[in-house]
């Protein structure tokens, strides 16, 4: 078992259920198009983040560090397409005709967003840059880490998903839909600040 097993957890839920890109898009998604059409986000997330973390312990770390650029370049794409979700967001309208059966995100753009995701790439260069070493124990620590983020990923994107659902119960109007989209919106553009502080 990891030695700092406990501050691993403790970093991963913190760094999982806070707010950000990926659990706005879940919540918006909940909300606007329930839990089954929201599974490929939920499965984007769930499968993407520890792929990064793999990657990340498998030398994309090193490739960050020699060429602090690249990680400066991710984060500016990352941040368009932050800015182009927050568009397709607020004018999203209301579930109905030929967008009901419309999945609102993909399981392929979500998973490839999370190499772009600048909160995501920064826990996870955290978590490689403290808790995995290069030595005899890497193969183990990595593995345990990779378990810990696949837990983590998949509980707090299905809760923002739930609690999204759980809202819609109160969306008698088309108004308040709206007036949801518009706020999920504005939060996700407000979460690209923060990269930026």
């Amino acid at each position: 078992m990891h030695p700092e097993i406990l501050s691993i957890i403790l970093f991963g839920i913190v760094a999982a259920y806070t707010p950000g890109p990926n659990n706005f898009v879940a919540f918006y998604s909940g909300f606007n198009f329930g839990i089954k059409r929201t599974l490929p986000h939920i499965f984007g997330v769930t499968f993407g983040f520890p792929f990064l973390l793999l990657c990340m312990a498998l030398g994309l770390i090193n490739v960050f560090k020699l060429y602090p650029l690249i990680q400066e370049i991710l984060k500016y794409l990352g941040t368009l397409f932050l800015i182009y979700l927050a568009y397709k967001i607020s004018f999203s309208g209301s579930v109905s005709g030929e967008n009901k059966n419309k999945n609102p995100v993909k399981f392929i753009e979500t998973f490839i967003f999370q190499f772009l995701n600048p909160k995501g790439v920064i826990a996870s260069v955290i978590v490689v840059s403290t808790y995995i070493d290069t030595g005899e124990n890497f193969v183990n620590y990595t593995t345990q880490i990779i378990i810990l983020a696949f837990i983590v990923s998949v509980t707090s994107i299905t809760l923002w998903t739930l609690m999204g659902r759980f809202l819609r119960k109160f969306a008698t109007n088309q108004k308040f839909i709206n007036y949801f989209n518009y706020a999920m919106s504005l939060l996700l553009l407000l979460s690209i600040i923060s990269f930026y502080l």
